[in-house]
């Protein structure tokens, strides 16, 4: 059976502890099943699963009402789903590897909160990254969890995170990441190339299939554009500091713009060549960190600017 999981901004339940309730639906060519049946199979068929939770598990959130149609009706376990019935309730995290960083916030007012994201903490939950990332993280460390980021940052990639507090400024904050009214500009630690001077446009077409892990360039119309602001060749010649503005937003755009210059960013597990994710090293974080983001408040009309605080070398952790 596939199952289709999704979010939605009112939810029949809050968040809870940092987290987020899920809502499922029973596939519209399905045949008819009991609100328990569907419930067991979505918790025993998850890939990250708690070894916890079972049918007991199950059983136990019916008796405490936290399983809920769409208007916040509780449903009993006995209750038959008809196919397309959604149903919203919480999963239960399997055990997850801590990430050995703190996440400092640099900036706070009423509307935003400005983080300075460490590596290997993604941004929101996905997968089996669901406790260590940056949203939950900081929703049990401020109590706040209405948090929400207004745009992304790769798991593996450190920096300048900005999210909102409050449900009523949200959409204003994300809809200007997605106009890409934000300047960005990154720093990568890689192999020093003379060919490589401020000025430089790399400007090609990348793609992303969401079941492969790496991105592609492919022939056809530029999606994607990377200036290089500066070289700083570092002290032991080897490395150099590259300080880049990217122009659009592709997935792993800098690590394959990096990757195709010749120079790969220091410790990327993908690019060239895609490592296995079992041998992740939290002291050989990957080299790419987002220096500084700075806009102009949609709500003030004053501009906004943070930068991150970390050091940015080849051979220390960050």
């Amino acid at each position: 059976m596939v199952e289709r999981l999704v979010r939605r901004r009112q939810a029949p339940l809050p968040v809870r502890d940092g987290l987020n309730p899920s809502r499922a639906q029973l596939p519209r060519d399905a045949q008819p099943m009991l609100a328990g049946d569907f419930l067991l199979h979505l918790i025993l068929t998850q890939t990250h699963k708690s070894p916890d939770d079972d049918a007991a598990a199950v059983a136990a959130r019916f008796h405490r009402n936290e399983v809920l149609d769409p208007k916040g009706r509780p449903y009993a376990a006995e209750d038959v789903l008809t196919p397309g019935a959604d149903i919203w309730f919480y999963r239960t995290p399997g055990p997850e590897r801590e990430v050995p960083y703190d996440i400092p916030i640099l900036f706070e007012d009423a509307n935003l909160l400005v983080a300075d994201k460490p590596p290997f903490m993604a941004t929101m939950p996905r997968g089996r990254h669901i406790t260590e990332t940056a949203t939950v993280r900081l929703r049990r460390a401020t109590g706040n969890q209405d948090l929400s980021p207004a745009h992304r940052l790769d798991r593996l990639t450190s920096g300048v995170l900005v999210f909102t507090q409050r449900p009523e400024v949200r959409g204003a904050y994300q809809e200007l990441f997605a106009r890409r009214q934000a300047h960005k500009v990154y720093e990568a630690i890689a192999a020093y190339s003379p060919a490589i001077t401020p000025g430089t446009l790399w400007e090609n077409r990348i793609e992303k299939t969401r079941s492969e892990l790496q991105a592609v360039l492919i022939d056809g119309p530029a999606n994607a554009r990377t200036r290089v602001l500066n070289v700083e060749r570092l002290p032991d010649g080897r490395y150099a500091r590259y300080t880049l503005a990217p122009e659009t937003g592709r997935t792993h755009q800098l690590r394959l713009h990096m990757c195709q210059a010749g120079v790969p960013i220091l410790g990327d597990p993908l690019y060239p060549t895609p490592a296995h994710p079992e041998v992740e090293d939290f002291a050989q974080p990957m080299r790419l960190l987002a220096r500084r983001l700075s806009f102009i408040d949609p709500f003030t009309g004053a501009e906004r600017s943070f930068e991150s605080g970390r050091e940015h070398t080849p051979m220390t952790c960050e």
